[in-house]
């Protein structure tokens, strides 16, 4: 986005230090931005996107008076909030022609994002899942108050709701979304098991050991936004599922790399054939099994797996 007078100013561009210190409205923003861009990526479960609402936070914000803000950080959530909110209604447009399943934007996320369990939770491709299961504004509500520990009255201005509203579609969504999130707490060191016997299947075709890893109501989805070959529908139980990757998987015409990485907080691979990047693998676990098995094709989405995405709350 840099190059033209409407580019954010972030650490990389747009800004020079020296004129971040200078202005304080810039020195607001580039201070809250890795905020912002969190919360409208948890939104929309789309970087591109989160960018673009960036963008169109900053324009508003460089017309603000400051001297009328008292509480800098709210009013910028509560721009971006408003933004994607906007964004969310048309997005929810455009997922009813996609091609087949649409799962969210893989990030590379630095090691230490799993340290806030929080966090690394909320940003996990299962969580963002469970979250598509909401409305607009059932989600805007939930982040902010789960995520973020914004106030009632802080997310009543952000979605045009009343404090007692607000409290009430929060009890709703958080009610939802519990009986949807994974079952229990998920280590790290499970999920690296299960992404492990799917390296070991890719590299060697044996797949016995990632088949001894799926739930009987295992679900794969693959998302290849009509671009690259991929499921056109969720696969559910491990036997299709079986029967999917015992036909597919030794099909893969190339030579196969695989780099365990940490992505959305959580550990995944990004699979490459002949040295180009050809999808990237997550996992849904519950109770030791995998119950979730998700495989982004989308060249659009790929775009951010190889350089990190700073993720804070």
């Amino acid at each position: 986005m840099a190059g033209t007078s409407q580019t954010t100013p972030d650490e990389c561009g747009g800004s020079s230090g020296r004129d971040a210190r200078s202005d304080p409205a810039t020195e607001a923003f580039v201070a809250h931005r890795n905020l912002l861009f969190t919360v409208a990526y948890e939104m929309l479960g789309s970087a591109a996107d989160a960018e673009d609402i960036l963008q169109e936070t900053w324009l508003r914000w460089a017309g603000v008076d400051l001297d009328t803000v008292r509480n800098q950080r709210a009013y910028l959530v509560r721009i971006t909030t408003r933004q994607a909110l906007n964004r969310l209604r048309t997005l929810g447009r455009r997922k009813e022609s996609y091609v087949g399943p649409w799962l969210p934007e893989p990030l590379l996320t630095a090691p230490d994002v799993a340290e806030d369990v929080e966090l690394a939770d909320s940003v996990s491709m299962a969580m963002l899942l469970v979250l598509e299961t909401l409305g607009p504004t059932e989600r805007a509500v939930f982040v902010l108050r789960e995520v973020f520990d914004l106030g009632f009255d802080e997310i009543a201005a952000a979605v045009d709701k009343s404090p007692a509203a607000v409290r009430q579609i929060a009890h709703r969504a958080r009610e939802h979304v519990a009986a949807r999130r994974p079952r229990g707490v998920v280590s790290p060191a499970e999920s690296r098991d299960a992404l492990h016997a799917f390296q070991r299947a890719l590299e060697t075709g044996d797949l016995q050991s990632l088949f001894d890893l799926l739930a009987p109501d295992v679900v794969l989805l693959g998302d290849g936004g009509g671009v690259k070959q991929a499921v056109l529908r969720p696969i559910v139980g491990a036997d299709r599922v079986s029967r999917l990757l015992t036909a597919g998987l030794p099909r893969i015409d190339g030579e196969v790399s695989v780099e365990p990485v940490q992505m959305n907080g959580c550990p995944a691979l990004i699979v490459r054939i002949d040295g180009e990047i050809d999808d990237v693998v997550a996992v849904r676990m519950d109770d030791g099994l995998i119950t979730g098995l998700y495989i982004v094709r989308n060249p659009e989405k790929l775009s951010r797996v190889e350089r990190e995405t700073t993720v804070t709350r």
